[in-house]
């Protein structure tokens, strides 16, 4: 039987990391994801793991001693948030091109300046090209079940990449949801026991982690980065199908809701995702064929996947939760041009900008996204393809 708890999304992945039970924890605490290693140091410190947590002076070094335990042999990961990442930015880059399989909760939050702690995704699109795999979650419960398969996917042997498990800051972190827990044991025996081929601690072989690579040899690792990235997509369903199977709650690379017959759709990450489909139910009630596709799978982009769903649609509004600052789209905006150009689909697709900083996202709101594409089909003129919604005047 499953547990019914009440819980914020940072304890619900503290949960996780506790099931789990990691050899190695480094950390540094930061707004909004300070509680998941306050949450785990208490596990540690009440003996509930056999982690070692490993507090250091700044998110640089958090995640240079995740690659130092990861690569000696150790199951490692980390939290973080917004600037904390971004101080990471060049262990990011190390991690995955040493195909180190480490897992990090990312509490979404902005990029300062100006300074603010709530919650956008420029901290995550910002990494989104370092080579990890990134899956969003929209609700306590998806951040939940999301991290516990997050070693699953990252330690396949066809995919052996860093992974980042997303949530919005505040909005999820820090509110409390009615969720569903696995049993401890159900959980340690989806997970398994991590058993490395390659590690610095073996003493039946000898390796090399992060040697100098001349030219002769660069363009080939990173060509190798890339299909052990694109493996994750298959990985990612495989790992989803067994955790049905202990939970109960189905997950795919993306998530459609009421598209099958929608005229207008929505792509959009992350907690807004529930807001949307509200609106979609009120727009539904009026009569309006309208649909919502949330991407849960970010890196690697499943783009062919995204384009079978929605082919059939004329009308496409990208949300994007982040500021790209080339004045054309967002990232979200430009993986789905990208992918409906590619495979020579007819769409209109409008981008938006929406949320940044906190910016509070309604139901009324990503309803006027739904009438804007309306009034283009009405008047058969699109205006401006890229657009800030929310924004005062």
């Amino acid at each position: 039987m499953s547990i019914r708890e009440r819980l914020s999304g940072n304890e619900a992945v503290a949960v996780a990391m506790r099931q789990i039970n990691p050899d190695v924890m480094p950390a540094f605490p930061i707004t909004p994801s300070t509680e998941i290693p306050q949450y785990f140091s208490a596990f540690v410190a009440n003996g509930q793991v056999d982690t070692v947590f490993v507090p250091v002076e700044s998110e640089h070094s958090a995640m240079s001693a995740a690659i130092g335990a990861e690569a000696a042999g150790a199951r490692t990961l980390t939290a973080t948030s917004s600037c904390g990442l971004a101080l990471m930015w060049e262990e990011l880059y190390v991690a995955a091109s040493d195909r180190l399989p480490i897992a990090l909760a990312l509490v979404n939050r902005a990029l300062s300046g100006p300074i603010n702690i709530n919650c956008d995704h420029s901290d995550a699109m910002g990494a989104r090209d370092a080579g990890w795999i990134q899956i969003f979650s929209e609700s306590n419960q998806e951040a939940y079940d999301n991290f516990v398969q997050a070693y699953r996917i990252a330690e396949h042997k066809d995919v052996r990449l860093p992974i980042m498990i997303c949530q919005d800051g505040f909005i999820t972190s820090h509110a409390v949801e009615n969720i569903e827990l696995i049993e401890d044991d159900k959980v340690k025996e989806f997970v398994g026991e991590y058993c490395p081929e390659n590690y610095l601690l073996n003493d039946n072989g000898t390796m090399a982690v992060g040697p100098y690579a001349i030219p002769a040899y660069y363009m080939e690792t990173k060509r190798a980065q890339l299909e052990a990235l694109k493996n994750a997509k298959k990985v990612a369903l495989e790992v989803a199908e067994d955790f049905e199977k202990i939970s109960g709650r189905k997950y795919g690379l993306f998530e459609t809701y009421k598209t099958e017959d929608a005229d207008y759709i929505m792509v959009i990450m992350g907690s807004a995702a529930g807001t949307g489909k509200e609106a979609v139910d009120e727009l539904r009630a009026e009569g309006k064929k309208v649909g919502l596709l949330k991407i849960r799978l970010f890196r690697p982009f499943p783009a062919e996947e995204i384009v079978e769903a929605i082919k059939h649609v004329k009308y496409i509004a990208c949300m994007d939760r982040t500021e790209s600052f080339n004045a054309q789209s967002g990232p979200i905006g430009n993986d789905i041009r990208t992918a409906l150009y590619n495979a020579k689909a007819d769409c209109e697709v409008i981008n938006y900008v929406y949320g940044l900083g906190g910016r509070d996202v309604t139901v009324e709101s990503l309803k006027s996204v739904y009438e804007a594409l309306m009034e283009i089909e009405k008047t058969g003129d699109a205006g401006e393809r890229y657009r800030y919604l929310s924004l005062r005047d």
